[in-house]
């Protein structure tokens, strides 16, 4: 990594809050725009494909045009329009009535920002902004171009219009608390850039545990910033917005999009369905060859989650990392037990112990959610309780009740989960329901229970295994089976980073966030040296080269977990190839390669119609009567309906030594039988690629949820693996249980 983090490379974030949030109370909070009912007007967004003609200004007359002759005067065109798409692609924003729309293409409905100040963006060492960056930084609310960009952010754009003609210009921003600049209001948008390109940053903690140098995946990488969502109604994002930003980012020259964002339902709209702005955009990103990478989801871990699933995407899920803050609990007996806390403060010794349902006739005093706690039972003591709910919000809770009420400490038993809540100022230690019930059964068996809750130390190493997170969405993938999302996975638990000054859980301008939010600035960020160390390499390839070379058993050789019920092995639908090996990647042997007419191929597998995709990538479009989408040149193997046997066909590009000999390492799912032909692919300097097919057959009587396995290349020198899922679904039977 030293060699490869030496490299110059710059790219741009369009950083976004998830469109879905789990609160406390159990009630999704789905983010959604709402239209003025007395208008009856709507902003609608009319998606033309490719760019035509090539100077953005006739495209833009054009627009208006088409406006004009729908509203009668070219001022009204001009007055209804919010933004013309007129670099990447050809479209355009405009507000309009139901009946204006259905004679139009219509899309429905669909914060961030930086904080420049942060130590994380500093430009020390950074050489002049490469030439062919043509973007710009955009003054604004408490953010000035002049003072606050520099050679490391060489980039700050804000895009509101599109929102603000979606809900009303009534609407006063600032007085909820948001900033109309590229200026982060509440810290998402920083944490993400400096996890993606932070420089570094010596003696960083979060109240005390994980002390180190902070650093992002790519720390020389320059930044831009295109801020999209607001908050309102705790965080909003118009669709018109968020494909100007494409727009512009595409104009701009960057290397590559990171959107830590997932849609607030399951992905319902196809991808070239005008609704799916992210889609759309990122397949006009993808064709001029800027990686995008965006985030699955954290509606994990129920199956069918996975969002962001268009093959052209790299889609990113959540893991753990060999990091945890393991805090000791000492009973009286002189049990000790290990716990998770983040509290740091002064060790208190013994204290008395408390568990709130032996105190009286209640039998649901315990559970953490309803505690009505005694002032003279519990004062000076420890008290534990009991959840059902994993999230560590009821421990905050929890801890807010008991320290009312004059205790000194709390332990909450609850179902396994790696995010620790943030109790910094009070002694909380999180156990599973096994830990719990033994601290339980030692409080009613001594006459004066007491407990011991000591700091935690920062444990790194083959101690902590890694784990799937749980929140972090899963496969399969709802849109297109046979294409296996999530691609790839990485740490998105409990990442210390760079936050906004306005942040409440700020400590010396950084903080502590989990979700797939968080995973999906480490994958750019090693995109951003891959792309500095390969700049041939195509978006597809780069794609390939961390989904073959990602671990499945983490640098111990411990088998990979995912998080959920039942804690169980981590599979493909859970990490797509695996956990990100960026030096592995930086070095794959071959690659599974895509490029623009792949990607049609796969639409037309999708049975899409011609207009539609024609639509989509600008240019006619003549579907072949027979293609498979088994055959898309996917660096992964997903059969979801096996009746008997089937033959695929992939194609790998070496871009290893020149003269390599592969042999194949075929590991079948249960119940098949996988024979690859030819077994060994041989290259020379007149053969750079090879096809192979591969035929799946079942041995399975019935219909059979998914099992794994795995289609391996090695040279004795790379292991160029690729996962396989299939699904035996015999006539009549589809509907079979995952």
């Amino acid at each position: 990594m030293d060699k490869m983090s030496n490299t110059f490379s710059f790219f741009t974030l369009v950083l976004i809050h998830l469109l879905v949030f789990l609160l406390d109370d159990g009630h999704d909070k789905t983010l959604r725009l709402a239209v003025a009912e007395s208008s009856n007007v709507s902003v609608y967004i009319v998606y033309l494909g490719e760019r035509r003609p090539n100077d953005p200004k006739l495209v833009t007359d054009s627009h208006h045009d088409m406006l004009t002759n729908l509203m009668g005067s070219k001022e009204l065109a001009k007055e209804s329009m919010v933004y013309s798409y007129r670099h990447g692609f050809s479209g355009f924003a405009a507000k309009l009535t139901a009946s204006q729309a259905q004679q139009l293409s219509v899309n429905g409905d669909l914060p961030a920002g930086i904080w420049p100040e942060s130590k994380a963006f500093r430009d020390e060492g950074l050489g002049e902004i490469p030439s062919g960056w043509k973007g710009f930084c955009q003054s604004g609310d408490q953010f000035s171009a002049a003072k606050h960009c520099n050679k490391k952010l060489i980039g700050a754009r804000w895009f509101v219009d599109g929102l603000l003609a979606e809900i009303g210009q009534s609407v006063n921003l600032t007085r909820l608390g948001e900033i109309l600049s590229a200026r982060d209001a509440e810290g998402h948008g920083t944490h993400v850039s400096s996890t993606a390109a932070g420089t570094y940053v010596a003696n960083i903690s979060y109240n005390g545990v994980g002390l180190g140098t902070a650093r992002g995946g790519a720390p020389r990488a320059r930044l831009a910033i295109y801020k999209v969502c607001w908050k309102l109604s705790g965080g909003l994002c118009a669709s018109a917005d968020i494909l100007k930003a494409f727009d512009e980012a595409i104009k701009d020259g960057v290397h590559v999009l990171t959107l830590s964002i997932a849609a607030a339902s399951l992905p319902l709209y196809s991808e070239v369905d005008g609704r799916d702005a992210i889609a759309i955009g990122s397949f006009h990103a993808i064709a001029r060859g800027i990686t995008v990478v965006c985030g699955a989801g954290n509606d994990g871990p129920s199956p069918q989650t996975v969002k962001n699933t268009a093959p052209w995407i790299i889609t990113v899920a959540a893991s753990t990392m060999d990091r945890a803050y393991p805090t000791q609990i000492t009973l009286g007996n002189n049990k000790t037990f290990q716990g998770q806390s983040i509290y740091t403060g002064k060790e208190e010794g013994f204290t008395g112990l408390f568990y709130p349902a032996d105190g009286g006739p209640d039998a649901t005093a315990g559970v953490c959610e309803g505690l009505t706690l005694s002032p003279n039972l519990v004062a000076g003591k420890v008290v534990l309780c009991f959840t059902t709910v994993s999230s560590p919000i009821v421990t905050q809770r929890a801890a807010l009740l008991v320290r009312a009420a004059g205790g000194v400490g709390v332990i909450v038993s609850k179902p396994p989960n790696d995010i620790t809540a943030r109790c910094r100022s009070f002694p909380c230690a999180e156990v599973d329901y096994e830990v719990g019930t033994q601290i339980l059964f030692y409080i009613r068996s001594a006459r004066h229970p007491v407990v011991k809750l000591s700091p935690p130390p920062t444990l790194v190493g083959k101690a902590v295994p890694a784990k799937i997170a749980e929140f972090s969405s899963r496969g399969p993938n709802t849109v297109a089976a046979s294409v296996l999302k999530p691609d790839i996975a990485a740490p998105g638990v409990q990442i210390i980073a760079a936050t906004s000054a306005l942040d409440t859980s700020a400590e010396e301008g950084f903080t502590m966030l989990s979700g797939t939010s968080m995973a999906t600035p480490h994958i750019a960020g090693i995109v951003a040296l891959l792309r500095a160390l390969h700049a041939d390499w195509s978006p597809a390839a780069i794609r390939s080269a961390l989904t073959t070379t990602a671990w499945t058993s983490d640098p111990y050789g411990v088998p990979i977990f995912a998080e959920g019920d039942p804690h169980k092995l981590a599979d493909p639908f859970d990490f797509g190839g695996g956990i990100a090996n960026p030096n592995g990647a930086a070095c794959p042997g071959l690659v599974y390669d895509m490029d623009e007419t792949d990607y049609i191929n796969y639409l037309c597998s999708m049975e899409y119609n011609n207009s539609a995709i024609s639509r989509l990538t600008g240019k006619p479009v003549m579907c072949p009567k027979t293609v498979s989408i088994l055959d898309v040149n996917l660096p992964s193997i997903t059969i979801p309906y096996l009746r008997n046997s089937t033959t695929l066909t992939r194609t790998v590009t070496n871009v290893g030594s020149t003269n390599s000999i592969y042999h194949v390492i075929v590991e079948p799912p249960t119940g098949t039988i996988v024979l690859v032909n030819p077994p060994i692919l041989i290259f020379n300097s007149m053969t750079k690629k090879i096809s192979f097919t591969v035929t799946v057959s079942s041995i399975h009587q019935l219909s059979a949820g998914y099992y794994f396995g795995s289609l391996t290349w090695t040279d004795g020198v790379h292991d160029v693996r690729s996962p396989i899922s299939v699904r035996t679904a015999m006539p009549r039977l589809h509907a079979a249980a995952i």
